[in-house]
């Protein structure tokens, strides 16, 4: 009798860099390209898990630092583990919580060995190793797991060359602390927009043979050009044979341009988060309905969208939700952009698998225009950039 291997990559196709893939975990296959949403604390904010699966999520995120802190891994492993806690049964991802950890840049010391921090909710001192972190993950037992690492400041080149042997370090220790058969352990590849250190770290992780390999330390400071520059850096020297996860980017502009480069999967709370604030996505661009054009907008976000919002609510109606502070007004913004989401990556699979990606990036960025506050932000980048230049 023969037994299926719980984790299978298939690359299908690929049309230039893109590609079409599966990879397959006990909860489930996840049709790659991908997007996940993102569950901080086992709950993507608003939504239940039955509006995810009718959503067509195919992979939720959830967080190792906030988990432990609250409610505790131990707990939820007595609860059966996420999956059963949170009443979700499809595939699930926790990261490191190393993120969240050195964003806490006043609350934690780092060391070679591991970081030492103070909880955000009450002060308390903890300790992460990369031993530390395997225990915490595999008691919460997502399908996929990442190892602790060192997010620096992607500019500083000094940093991240110290910072890249620690992650390495701590990425070996990882592994040889990780033995959940029914859990992939994943490499994060760092080395900021220096192209010698993400190659460096590509290769060096590969030895280590994961099951699949993310890149990190993107999206937190750089500018979007030199985002793709970095991608174009890194993705070469990752295994075609191995799925690839861009942590932490989810701007629909973001995931075109990183499915042409060869990324798989992508997870972000910006969907979420900027629904909460009014904010929705449509193929145009962001539109904000909290703006007094949409008083007395009878339009749905968006002509022929097929989520519950637009069916059923006019822009001028969900204006009023946020202008009174109603919980609806949240919900439903959230439910049709994680409904864009998956119809943008659902778009994205199939331009792949009939050979017309190429076509398809065109035609979105014929359409699409970058908000105000991403051109905004882009602009201060560059120039936070050309300073640092001068000055170095």
């Amino acid at each position: 009798m023969t037994t299926t291997p719980p984790f299978t990559f298939e690359l299908h196709q690929q049309d230039g860099s893109a590609r079409l893939s599966t990879f397959q975990t006990p909860h489930g296959p996840i049709p790659m390209p991908a997007f996940a949403p993102v569950g901080t604390l086992a709950n993507v904010k608003t939504l239940e898990p039955r509006d995810l699966s009718e959503l067509g999520a195919t992979l939720v995120l959830a967080n190792t630092y906030h988990l432990y802190l609250r409610p505790g891994h131990e707990l939820v492993e007595r609860m059966g583990g996420l999956h059963q806690f949170m009443g979700w049964n499809g595939p699930m991802l926790t990261d490191s919580g190393g993120y969240q950890v050195f964003s806490l840049a006043h609350r934690r010391k780092l060391d070679d060995d591991g970081v030492t921090f103070r909880s955000h909710i009450d002060g308390s001192t903890h300790r992460f190793t990369p031993e530390r972190v395997m225990e915490i993950e595999q008691a919460l037992g997502a399908d996929i797991a990442m190892v602790l690492d060192e997010c620096p400041d992607p500019l500083d080149r000094a940093y991240n060359e110290a910072a890249l042997e620690r992650t390495h370090r701590w990425a070996a220790r990882c592994k040889e602390a990780h033995n959940r058969s029914d859990q992939a352990l994943f490499g994060i590849v760092q080395g900021g927009i220096f192209p010698e250190l993400r190659r460096q770290s590509a290769e060096f992780l590969s030895r280590l043979n994961f099951p699949g390999y993310a890149v990190g330390g993107l999206a937190v400071g750089e500018t979007k050009e030199q985002m793709y520059q970095t991608l174009d850096e890194t993705c070469p020297y990752l295994p075609t044979e191995k799925p690839r996860y861009l942590m932490g980017v989810g701007a629909p502009e973001d995931i075109v341009e990183a499915v042409a480069r060869g990324i798989d999967f992508f997870d972000c709370v910006l969907p979420t988060r900027i629904a909460r604030n009014g904010a929705v996505l449509t193929p145009q661009g962001r539109i904000n309905l909290r703006n007094a054009e949409y008083a007395e907008d009878v339009r749905p976000i968006q002509e022929g969208c097929g989520c519950y919002t637009c069916r059923t609510f006019s822009r001028a109606y969900l204006r009023h939700l946020f202008k009174a502070k109603e919980i609806t007004g949240l919900r439903l913004a959230t439910i049709h952009n994680i409904h864009f989401m998956m119809q943008l990556m659902t778009q994205i699979r199939a331009s792949i698998a009939d050979g017309v990606f190429a076509d398809f990036r065109d035609t979105f960025w014929e359409n699409y225009t970058l908000s105000n506050q991403t051109v905004r932000h882009e602009q201060r980048r560059k120039r936070e950039e050309q300073l640092r230049q001068i000055n170095s």
